[in-house]
């Protein structure tokens, strides 16, 4: 094999590869002793056609092969013989010639093809302890830990059947209905037993309203009428009426913050919910931490490393992009004479973001690769369990999938390897820390976000 040079600017390379008729056919023999010993002809014994008949039977159909298995094992060779990574597989240009693929194919010529790539950049990292890195630290206080309680209690809240009330706001009703359109039963409109808090908005708009003021034994006639984007298309925008019968009117009973509502969780008493609130804000207020010191460390890397990026894989990210952003906006009948900037101004914008996002995808990836960080079986077994439980009732299909596409399985892995590696440079820069309160440190989440969004 020989391997020549005929373009290197900038991270662009093309090869030209020869693979002498020697070598070929060289290959060519072997393959035909390798099958001769198994094919069955007409008029032979087994493994015993004559190699020359053989040569003419299967001769363009064996030499076919040798030279798609000479082009992989060259093209990898020549890579690997000049250290380089390319960003993609290379685009491989075979001779087009007719007659200069049949003497190759006789051969009676050598196989010569042009490979053209892009290469990934060398990157120099950059010393982590260098990075202007910050970490706020927020303290749980008593209120935090009381007031999260008495969000749990709301979200527990009794009721206590009360003979002879009259329905509140928020009381709960107990209710049997029967739905008619047009005076016919529609499929789904119908049901006993139903328990409804007024004012949640659980049911159809209106349906709620009209139940305030009635006692168990009342037999009101709800008047609603669909909403356009009502989930069963059949519905939409119809007028219905419910013949309604109140089973029982019952009035909320807020449970005590005590051992007793600590029971009724499943919990030992009042001290072990306090307890596990308070780990719960400690690990929500850590997560949240962790997202500004993540934008932070992502932010001073982008400024810390600049290299040539593939024009390939700034075009393929910014492809992604823009087909996400003009996807959601048809979806949504957004047009660009809605938006506040033009078609040009946004395309400039992704294509910055395409950059940024190449730029630290190949920083993290060097990172991970120099310090040989890995993804384990386990982790990744863990996130597709996760992701499995997603879609119940389709576990089964969804594993599967998983498991039979190699690019969705590397989808789930590579926020696992992202999320280690900003973990490693963490320990190695050690971010000063800024204690700060609980709402500053929402307001920071909160320009981030607004950030992230524009």
């Amino acid at each position: 094999m020989q391997i020549k040079e005929l373009t290197s600017e900038g991270l662009k390379r093309e090869l030209e590869v020869v693979v002498a008729t020697t070598e070929l056919n060289e290959r060519f023999q072997d393959r035909l002793n390798q099958i001769k010993d198994t094919v069955q002809l007409k008029g032979f014994r087994k493994g015993k056609v004559p190699v020359a008949h053989l040569k003419k039977v299967y001769g363009k159909s064996v030499m076919l092969e040798i030279l798609n298995d000479a082009v992989k094992e060259t093209s990898a060779k020549a890579i690997q013989e000049r250290e380089e990574r390319p960003a993609f597989q290379p685009d491989i240009v075979l001779p087009e010639d007719e007659a200069k693929i049949e003497r190759i194919l006789s051969g009676e010529d050598d196989l010569a093809y042009s490979m053209t790539f892009e290469v990934l950049p060398k990157i120099e990292l950059v010393d982590f302890s260098t990075l202007n890195l910050e970490r706020l630290i927020v303290e749980v206080e008593d209120k935090d830990v009381d007031d999260a309680i008495e969000k749990l209690i709301d979200n527990n809240m009794g009721y206590e059947e009360e003979d002879g009330r009259a329905a509140e706001d928020k009381d709960q009703l107990t209710i049997d209905f029967l739905g008619k359109i047009d005076g016919e039963p529609f499929e789904g409109g119908a049901a006993e037993g139903i328990d409804i808090v007024v004012g949640q908005g659980q049911f159809i708009p209106g349906f709620e309203e009209q139940l305030l003021g009635k006692k168990a034994g009342d037999e009101p006639l709800v008047k609603v009428t669909f909403p356009d984007d009502y989930g069963a298309e059949h519905l939409r925008g119809k007028d219905a009426t419910f013949e309604t019968k109140v089973q029982k009117v019952s009035k909320p009973k807020r449970p005590e913050a005590n051992d007793e509502f600590a029971q009724s969780l499943g919990l030992e008493g009042f001290d072990k919910l306090k307890e596990l609130m308070t780990g719960r804000i400690e690990g929500e207020f850590a997560q949240a931490s962790r997202s500004m010191l993540k934008r932070n460390m992502l932010d001073e890397l982008e400024k810390a490393h600049d290299f040539e990026l593939p024009p390939s894989l700034v075009e393929r990210e910014f492809e992604g992009l823009w087909q996400q952003l003009t996807t959601n906006m048809e979806r949504d009948g957004i047009t660009w004479e809605d938006e506040d900037q033009s078609e040009d101004d946004t395309r400039k914008e992704y294509r910055g973001l395409a950059n940024r996002r190449v730029r630290l995808g190949l920083v993290i990836g060097e990172i991970g690769d120099t310090n040989k960080i890995e993804v384990g079986e386990e982790e990744l077994r863990n996130a597709l369990v996760e992701q499995v439980r997603q879609f119940p009732g389709q576990e089964k299909a969804v594993y599967e999938y998983y498991q039979k596409n190699p690019a969705a399985l590397a989808e789930l892995r590579a926020p696992i390897f992202e999320d280690k590696v900003i973990d490693f440079i963490a320990e190695l820069a050690k971010p000063t820390e800024r204690k700060v309160t609980k709402e500053e440190l929402q307001k920071a989440l909160e320009a981030q976000a607004e950030d992230n969004d524009a």
